[in-house]
């Protein structure tokens, strides 16, 4: 079958978040797409498949190496570049994703390289700071929050605090949460509004951060509209790779957009 690699949140290549897309014909095994998973290394594989479904084109599925997530949002973006760019879609039609946990997602393109998504908002309740966070990060947590995607949201002092950040990864695993969203305010004059990064040593290899992560921006977008007071802005995620989400809110609804470049198209034979 056809597999390809894609930057996703970026307009060149060896930035952003790489996703690998398995563009399927039928319905595949969930064990062997964990395998596939495993094997390919990126935070998440996507597998695509068309569906005879009035509300939906496609069904997606998204694995880390270790397990299936409910929400991915640079494997998203990833899969529908993959479908605009082989053809299999026209060019900025919207493309309409039936998922196991999220319900229908849909994708337009706007003809010039912008994807953008339509997600569920996943806003952050306020809860106390949790013993050990501040510990594990490695830096005082101003704030906390908790989603329905079991994320915790930790806000620290300034962006300067987010980029140098050095957590304990062995400690953020024994934080209660799928991930943690480590986030400020942008500093002064920059290009974005708010900052991120995101930890999640329970469910990715290594050392657990994913280089940027759109479904954290479905939590993020409605926190910072908030405390900024609008409802359009720019996140840039402070991995190594860096990326850079558009966020707008729309109600209960995050739109997330963004570019992406393919780096790698070819055969998976197994």
């Amino acid at each position: 079958m056809r597999m390809l690699v894609v930057d996703a949140f970026t307009d060149r290549p060896f930035a952003g978040n790489p996703a690998a897309v398995c563009l399927l014909q039928d319905a595949a095994d969930p064990v062997w797409m964990q395998r596939v998973a495993e094997e390919m290394k990126h935070s998440e594989t996507a597998f695509v498949r068309p569906v005879e479904d009035p509300e939906a084109d496609f069904e997606l599925r998204w694995f880390t190496p270790m397990v299936e997530v409910p929400l991915c949002g640079h494997a998203t973006l990833g899969a529908a570049h993959a479908l605009y760019s082989t053809g299999i879609v026209a060019p900025g039609g919207p493309i309409r994703f039936r998922t196991l946990k999220s319900g229908v997602l849909t994708v337009t393109g706007d003809g010039r390289g912008t994807l953008s998504m339509d997600f569920p908002a996943c806003p952050p309740e306020p809860v106390d700071v949790p013993e050990g966070l501040a510990e594990a990060l490695g830096v005082e947590v101003g704030a906390a929050g908790r989603n329905s995607q079991h994320d915790l949201l930790a806000e620290v002092a300034d962006e300067a605090a987010v980029r140098d950040l050095a957590p304990d990864v062995s400690a953020v695993a024994r934080i209660d949460a799928r991930g943690v969203i480590v986030t400020a305010a942008a500093a002064r004059g920059s290009d974005h509004d708010f900052v991120s990064r995101f930890l999640a040593p329970r469910v990715l290899p290594g050392d657990g951060e994913d280089p940027v992560t759109g479904a954290a921006h479905c939590a993020l977008a409605p926190y910072w509209a908030r405390r900024l007071g609008r409802d359009a802005m720019t996140g840039f995620q402070a991995s190594a790779r860096g990326g850079y989400v558009g966020v707008a809110v729309r109600g209960d609804r995050v739109v997330l957009s963004g570019s992406a470049v393919t780096v790698l198209d070819g055969e998976l034979r197994a």
